[in-house]
């Protein structure tokens, strides 16, 4: 029934699925390329109440042992550049993108070329890095809300700091249309060296990780460095390790579960909670 919908892997693993590389498995893998074909697909999954997520490229989610229903994997890699205008499909890499605008000279989003994660992720969840931003950018994007096909833009939804109301509207970006400026390609080139060499020297890119793991509070030191000052760094349970590198990410350092993940953030958390009564927000999403 499922393989009219797209290529169908049962008892699929999702170990390259997600960037922790944590060693999971769910009931069917499912990769769809076609708009109409995902729209059909939720609609006969809500119909047979059958629990299922959307994949990106994993990098910010942790993954149970088993996941007992469906993994849908977009596959919607267009992209077109006229100019300073962009059409892209929502998973398309936003890393890759970034490269590719800077070398036509566009400016806009070098700040991105570190970011592990796909353009549709990216636009759900908001994602920063380096003082740069997604949502000035977005002209328009197409989506599928709640069974129906829709062009909105950035006043049709919140956001805030890593946080947009797309996610809990259940509103799937599909194509995203941004407008940059223009730039010298050179001096792009340079910002993302340098900004590559930062994320080297400060970020533990040798492990498999998810990025930050808590969202940096209002009026308060950074999560990375709240963590260091409860001495919480190296703290290990199971194969997940706060990082030596930097206190908000969390790496799995010898074969880690997604509940030896949890376990960790938890404890993080209550340490933190309890020494500076700070509630740190979990900016990564627990999949179950």
């Amino acid at each position: 029934m499922l393989e009219q919908y797209g290529q169908v892997i049962k008892d699929a693993s999702l170990e390259k699925y997600n960037t922790y590389l944590i060693k999971s498995i769910c009931k069917y893998l499912i990769f769809v390329d076609d708009s109409s074909k995902l729209k059909s697909l939720i609609d006969y999954l809500k119909r047979i109440n059958e629990k299922y997520f959307i994949i990106g490229n994993g990098s910010n989610i942790i993954l149970p042992n088993y996941y007992d229903g469906i993994v849908i994997k977009l596959k919607f890699n267009s992209l077109l550049i006229k100019d300073n205008f962009i059409e892209v499909g929502a998973s398309y890499m936003i890393n890759k993108l970034a490269l590719e605008t800077v070398n036509k000279g566009l400016k806009g989003l070098e700040w991105a070329s570190g970011i592990p994660g796909t353009i549709g992720g990216s636009i759900v969840n908001n994602a920063t890095c380096f003082k740069g931003e997604l949502m000035p950018l977005i002209i328009k994007l197409d989506v599928l809300d709640n069974g129906e096909f829709k062009t909105i833009t950035t006043k049709d939804f919140e956001y805030s700091y890593h946080y947009t109301s797309l996610k809990e509207k259940n509103i799937i970006v599909l194509k995203a249309y941004l407008k940059l400026e223009s730039g010298k390609r050179e001096e792009l080139l340079q910002v993302i060296k340098d900004r590559t060499l930062k994320r080297r020297e400060t970020q533990p890119i040798k492990y498999p990780s998810a990025g930050s793991v808590f969202r940096n509070p209002e009026n308060a030191d950074p999560a990375g460095k709240l963590i260091e000052e409860a001495g919480l760094k190296g703290l290990s349970i199971g194969g997940a390790e706060v990082s030596l590198k930097h206190g908000n990410f969390i790496i799995n350092k010898n074969n880690a579960t997604g509940e030896d993940i949890k376990k960790l953030i938890t404890k993080v958390h209550k340490e933190v909670l309890t020494k500076y009564n700070i509630d740190l927000i979990l900016e990564q999403e627990i999949i179950s």
